[in-house]
Formats: structure tokens, sequence, C-alpha cells
């Protein structure tokens, strides 16, 4: 088959999302767009760095932390909007990473401690 094409007409490589899901490489990175609750936190982050996610949510037993991704890298540090709704940050984690990471985000607050 043909490469990928970039609009340009350039070939591009052909990534892990073209593959059907079980001949997809177990290694594989996905970036994670990561709603951080604490945007000066975010203010700090800078592409490259390395973080653990940690998801802080409250239950009947009390307040719980887990670490749901570690040593995820920082992609982008998008600029926040000027509400107080937390900060933004996409992650290159692995693909399962990113969706224990999008379902910790439904229910918990997610913070970010730096390596």
């Amino acid at each position: 088959p043909e490469p990928a094409r970039a609009a340009a007409g350039t070939p591009v490589a052909s990534g892990d999302h073209d593959r059907p899901v079980g001949q997809r490489r177990a290694g594989t990175t996905v970036g994670a767009p990561v709603r951080i609750a604490d945007a000066a936190t975010v203010r700090l982050l800078r592409p490259g760095d390395r973080v653990d996610v940690i998801a802080a949510g409250e239950s009947v037993s009390g307040s719980q932390a887990r670490v749901v991704a570690r040593g995820a890298r920082v992609t982008e540090v998008p600029e926040p909007p000027g509400d107080d709704g937390g900060a933004l940050v996409v992650l290159s984690v692995p693909r399962d990473t990113a969706a224990e990471l999008a379902g910790a985000s439904a229910t918990a607050r997610l913070a970010v401690t730096l390596w």
C-alpha cells in the first residue's frame, strides 16, 4: 500500500493509529490532554518535563489519592483560559495510561508532581 501523504503531497510516516487495535505495538505512546486542577502548577511546566499525575477524589471513607501516570513527558502547555477551572497540559503516555487519565479526570481532581 502507498504511504500516507501530507496535504502538500510529501510522504509521512504511518503511525500505529493506522493499524487495527490487535496489531498495534505495545509501547505506542499517544498525546493525552489532561486538565490539572491547579493552573499555577501547570505554569511551571515546560515541554520535555517529566511528571507524575495524581488523582485525588472524595469517597465515602474520606479523601483518597492515587498515582495514575508515572514519568509522563509533557509535550505541550497551552495557554490557560482566564477562568479558575484549572489548566490543560498535553502528556505523551502509553495508550492504556491515556485511558486511565481520561477515566480519572471524570471522577477526580488531577495534580502533577515534577521529576
